[in-house]
C-alpha cells in the first residue's frame, strides 16, 4: 500500500468506479463463496450452529458483493435501492440466526470444538484480510457502507466463533455455540437497520454524499 493518505471528495460515483474498488470486491466475492462451502460442510459435520450461521453469512456476503459490483457506477438512486435490498436481507439473516439458536437450544447437542476452532480461525483470516482491503472505502453512500459493515461484522463474528470453540471444549456444552449465534444475530439485525435507514434517507434526499477515501 502507498503511504500517501489522500482524501478524495470528488463524489461517490468516482469512488465506485475505482478499478481498485471493483478488484477488491471480486476478490471478496470469490473468497466468501469458497468459505460458504467450507464452513457449511464443517458446521454440519461438527453440529455447530455458529459455524452454520457464519457459513450462511458468507453466502449472503458473496451475493452482496455481486450486487455491489452490478450497481457500481450507477446513479445514487439505484445504489441506494441495492443497499436497501441488502439491508433487508441482512436483517432477515439476523432473524433467521436468532430462530436457529432458539431451535438448537431445545433440540441441539454439543458441537465438535476442534472443528469449530480450526474453521473459525480460517474464516477470521479471510474476513480480516477482506476488511483490511475495504477499510479505505468504509465511508460514502449506503451501498459502500453496507459492504464495509458486512466485512467488519464477519471478522467480529469469527472471533466469537473461536471463543465459543474454547467454551465448548471447556464445558462440553452447546451454550457457548448458541451464545455466539445470538451475538451474530444481534450484529446482523443492527447493521441491517442502519443500512436500511441510510438508504431510505438517500432515496428521500436524492443527494450524493461526499466520500472520503484514505489509505488503510
Amino acid at each position: 500500500m502507498s503511504d500517501n493518505c489522500c482524501a478524495d471528495a470528488t463524489g461517490a460515483g468516482d469512488a465506485l468506479n475505482d478499478k481498485r474498488w471493483r478488484r477488491i470486491l471480486w476478490i471478496a466475492l470469490i473468497l466468501n463463496a469458497a468459505m460458504f462451502f467450507i464452513e457449511m460442510g464443517a458446521g454440519v459435520q461438527a453440529d455447530s450452529r455458529a459455524l452454520q450461521a457464519d457459513a450462511l453469512d458468507f453466502f449472503g456476503d458473496a451475493a452482496n458483493y455481486a450486487i455491489s459490483l452490478g450497481v457500481a457506477g450507477m446513479a445514487l438512486a439505484w445504489r441506494s435501492r441495492a443497499a436497501m435490498f441488502k439491508g433487508i436481507t441482512i436483517l432477515l439473516f439476523g432473524l433467521f440466526v436468532m430462530g436457529s439458536a432458539l431451535w438448537a437450544f431445545a433440540n441441539g447437542t454439543a458441537p465438535v470444538a476442534e472443528t469449530m476452532g480450526i474453521v473459525g480461525t480460517l474464516a477470521l483470516l479471510v474476513n480480516v484480510g477482506v476488511a483490511f482491503m475495504l477499510y479505505r472505502y468504509r465511508t460514502g453512500d449506503a451501498n459502500m457502507r453496507s459492504v464495509w459493515l458486512c466485512s467488519r461484522n464477519d471478522a467480529i463474528s469469527n472471533v466469537a466463533v473461536i471463543a465459543a470453540a474454547l467454551g465448548v471444549a471447556g464445558t462440553d456444552s452447546a451454550w457457548p455455540d448458541l451464545g455466539v449465534a445470538a451475538i451474530m444475530a444481534g450484529l446482523a439485525i443492527t447493521s441491517g437497520i442502519q443500512i436500511i435507514w441510510q438508504a431510505r434517507d438517500e432515496l428521500k434526499s436524492g443527494a450524493e454524499p461526499s466520500v472520503s477515501v484514505g489509505e488503510a
